[in-house]
């Protein structure tokens, strides 16, 4: 298997020619209407260190079509090098949940346009939503153990990833960096850029070198948020509000500065992509931040 790591904007440019990894992933795209200021610096600077390349689109929801246009516009350069995907999230997504038919016509436009499928990045409770894409597009599937996995060792772990065989891409970690381990060959990886290549992998992944899960308490909210009891440390990458619930409707109690270092007992995901961090506090209290927001960390996780 080959080591990747995915990188935007927000991400220390240093990320792009991590040691160690065989390749990097930057967003590119974003709706029609962002453009990564530092996608060509990363993937510049990326591929002067032999790296591998990819490049993603992080769907806004619109009209999939001008979108898929908007994404080989900014990133033609890179086709036939950098292996092209699509990030499909509940953040800033309004499609999301609601359009099963969205990423088909991305990919199917990308394809009319490049000859290339693009890889389908997405977390396990969207499966069905994109699987009329399996029988094309490689899977980038996101599935966490915890929110502070800080190493390259995977997780003893199993999970559905129906209507596909298995994953092209585990995204297994978001917690230092956006860890993710890759179901091919280097051979491989250069083919996916390529028009009119299948990307889709067709064997189990042999995981090689495993620690297993650790023992995880949950329970859901009175919103319907699930809850993972984890003790960790997340330091802030810029201002984040720090308030007395897991909305962004809940009173504000101060904003915490970048740098601030944040002990936090558990995790949950909102509706919308919002990774919520629970920090306990004195009487039995607990306030709460936001510390990644879809594919995007909004800090470091220790």
């Amino acid at each position: 298997m080959l080591k990747m790591v995915d990188v935007y904007s927000g991400s220390p440019r240093s990320f792009a020619t991590q040691s160690g990894t065989d390749i990097t992933m930057v967003k590119a795209t974003q709706g029609t209407y962002y453009v990564n200021p530092y996608c060509d610096t990363d993937y510049q600077a990326a591929k002067k260190a032999g790296k591998m390349l990819g490049v993603y689109h992080y769907a806004g929801g619109g009209d999939p079509a001008v979108e898929a246009n908007f994404f080989y516009k900014n990133t033609k350069n890179y086709v036939g090098e950098a292996v092209p995907a699509l990030d499909w999230e509940d953040y800033q997504n309004p499609k999301y949940g609601k359009d099963s038919n969205w990423c088909r016509k991305f990919v199917d436009k990308y394809h009319e346009l490049t000859g290339v499928w693009p890889l389908i990045y997405t977390g396990q409770a969207a499966l069905p939503e994109v699987g009329n894409c399996a029988k094309d597009c490689g899977l980038w599937l996101a599935w966490y153990a915890t929110m502070n996995w800080n190493s390259w060792t995977l997780p003893n772990v199993s999970f559905n990833v129906s209507p596909w065989p298995t994953y092209t891409i585990w995204q297994f970690t978001g917690g230092d960096m956006d860890r993710n381990v890759v179901n091919t060959t280097k051979e491989g990886w250069l083919k996916l850029a390529k028009p009119n290549v299948d990307g889709r992998p067709s064997s189990q992944p042999a995981i090689a070198e495993t620690k297993p899960q650790p023992k995880v308490k949950t329970w859901t909210d009175v919103q319907g948020m699930t809850w993972h009891s984890e003790d960790g440390t997340f330091i802030t990458g810029g201002a984040i509000n720090l308030r007395w619930g897991a909305t962004t409707q809940s009173t504000i109690i101060a904003q915490l500065p970048a740098g601030s270092v944040v002990k936090y007992n558990a995790w949950a995901r909102d509706n919308v992509g919002r990774v919520w961090l629970q920090q306990p506090r004195p009487n039995g209290k607990n306030a709460y931040l936001v510390g990644r927001a879809g594919n995007e960390a909004w800090g470091t996780f220790k």
